[in-house]
C-alpha cells in the first residue's frame, strides 16, 4: 500500500490530464504507478508531478494506428 501524498489542485489536475490519453483498461495502473513513483520522492511539486507524468506516459501510452495496418 502506498503511503497518502498530498497534492495540489492544479497537480492533480496534471495528473488527471496526462491519464485522459492513456488507454481506459491501462488507466489504473497508470494512476497507481504515479502514485507510487509520487509517494518516492521527496518533496512534490509542479515540476516533479509533471517529470513523473511526463516518464509514464512513454510508458503507457498506445498510440492508436491510424494506418491500418495492424
Amino acid at each position: 500500500m502506498s503511503r497518502p501524498i498530498r497534492l495540489s489542485d492544479a497537480e492533480l489536475a496534471t495528473v488527471m490530464a496526462a491519464a485522459r490519453p492513456i488507454a481506459h483498461y491501462q488507466r489504473d495502473r497508470f494512476l497507481q504507478a504515479a502514485v507510487d513513483e509520487l509517494a518516492r520522492c521527496g518533496q512534490v511539486g509542479p515540476g516533479v508531478v509533471h517529470r513523473v507524468c511526463a516518464m509514464l506516459q512513454r510508458q503507457f501510452f498506445d498510440p492508436p494506428d491510424l494506418d491500418g495496418a495492424a
